[in-house]
């Protein structure tokens, strides 16, 4: 549960005109009997005024100190949570995508039949060991990252003249992938690196809920940011996905909420269909705010 910011309040300036307007009024009521008393009801005014001022100059530094360590705790905690759900989808897509890809594979190697599932499964296998070789690689180095001192690396973002590798990823997991790039104005880093986010992800889902299927992966420009479509054709005969935990939509929706963009996901068309909007100018990750 997010803790609220902290307010800035102070009534020790109501306390001390409160107290400044009791001795005036008292002063009223009781009034002077000669010089003398006057000017000793002058003197004890002042001192009166001199010790309220002093009390409410202490009172308002000191609960001026403590909004300002609280507003401290509550940003680091704010930017600590921030890093744990950056941490917690770079996790995901390790795992999720790497293991996917294996059981994805696997299975569907094990489903040919005839002279021609031997050299399927040959292939499904060297395609697991691959897969699995490099997840444990990114696997060790994002432990490493996290067991050393100081602030945390971030992994190079994607750009998008990545995503025909990523597509190609997909391929080489059993899809049948098509990629139509138009061509794209000047894109955000945080742009780019969402843009690909969206098209692994959907791409991941794709192979695990429809199997080895087609797909169809469009980028283009749509008024002031980019438009992500991904859709797929839907299962493939015979094929019974595992149901997963929808961790990689909703890490996908806060990423792209983050940066002030907007994402859906439908069956459509006989499959399912993926839209994202992204904004081209997405600098800044608002959950770090």
């Amino acid at each position: 549960m997010e803790t609220a910011r902290p307010a800035w309040r102070s009534r020790a300036w109501i306390a001390g005109v409160a107290g400044l307007a009791t001795l005036a009024l008292a002063s009223i009521c009781v009034g002077f009997y000669g010089p003398l008393s006057g000017w000793i009801a002058l003197g004890a005014t002042a001192a009166f005024i001199g010790l309220v001022t002093a009390w409410v100059l202490v009172r308002v530094r000191s609960q001026r100190r403590r909004y300002e360590d609280a507003l401290a705790q509550w940003a680091a905690e704010r930017a600590t949570q921030a890093e744990r759900l950056r941490i917690a989808r770079d996790l995901h897509d390790l795992a999720s995508h790497g293991l996917g890809l294996i059981t994805v594979r696997a299975t569907a190697a094990r489903r040919v039949r005839g002279p021609a599932g031997e050299a399927e499964r040959e292939r499904a296998l060297a395609d697991i060991e691959r897969t699995s070789r490099q997840t444990t690689t990114e696997l060790r180095r994002m432990l490493a990252v996290l067991r050393t001192p100081g602030p945390l690396s971030r992994q190079p973002a994607d750009t998008i003249e990545d995503l025909p590798g990523i597509v190609q990823e997909a391929n080489d997991g059993g899809l049948s992938a098509t990629l139509d790039l138009a061509a794209l104005g000047g894109v955000s880093p945080k742009g780019q690196d969402t843009t690909c986010a969206v098209v692994r992800e959907a791409l991941h889902n794709s192979l695990r809920h429809a199997g080895p299927t087609r797909v169809s992966v469009q980028v283009r420009g749509g008024g002031p940011g980019i438009v992500v479509e991904v859709q797929d054709a839907g299962p493939v005969p015979g094929w019974i996905a595992e149901p997963g935990a929808g961790r990689g939509l909703d890490g996908l929706r806060e990423r792209v909420t983050a940066i002030g963009g907007a994402i859906r996901a439908r069956a459509a068309n006989g499959g399912w269909l993926v839209t994202a909007h992204i904004p081209e100018g997405a600098t800044c990750d608002r959950l770090a705010e």
